[in-house]
């Protein structure tokens, strides 16, 4: 498997929730698990089978977690230049019709986050826009149709 690309303070994300998930969720989950058990019998203890499916869900972010920062490549977009959008670039379109601006950073999967400008690689807008230029003009299937976008601006922060 190809390493994922992931910036600075995605990976520090990453090893935050680990930490969490380690350290708070799973020592409380142990806990759980003994106090559902001193209520008796377990067949029909739901507080035991609901901690027990929490264990198992911890177990699977974890295993998730770990294997996402295994396979990382960090790259960090301060240390990169240039007017070409690559990962890690914050980018600035026109809609040429609505002549509507929007400004997001191309990142990880496991970072994206709309609300906070982080748009997936794998996200159309994202995908449509990698390896054009400041300047260009891109044409983006999107829901609502086909947009076209200027690329006003290529910035690596």
């Amino acid at each position: 498997m190809p390493p994922m690309p992931i910036t600075p303070r995605g990976h520090a994300r990453l090893h935050e929730q680990l930490k969490q998930l380690r350290e708070v969720d799973r020592p409380q989950n142990v806990r759980d698990i003994e106090d559902a058990r001193a209520h008796g019998d377990l067949k029909e203890n739901a507080e035991y089978h609901a901690a027990k499916e929490r264990q198992s869900f911890i177990a699977g972010q974890m295993q998730h977690l770990e294997t996402a920062l295994a396979d990382a490549e960090i790259i960090d977009p301060a240390k990169l230049r240039g007017s070409r959008v690559t990962f890690g670039a914050t980018v600035t379109l026109v809609d040429v019709d609505t002549n509507v601006t929007q400004r997001f950073q191309i990142v990880s999967d496991l970072e994206a986050n709309l609300a906070a400008g982080l748009v997936s690689m794998h996200a159309p807008t994202a995908r449509g826009v990698l390896g054009k230029e400041e300047g260009d003009e891109v044409s983006i299937a999107a829901p609502k149709g086909k947009r076209t976008y200027f690329i006003e601006k290529v910035e690596f922060l």
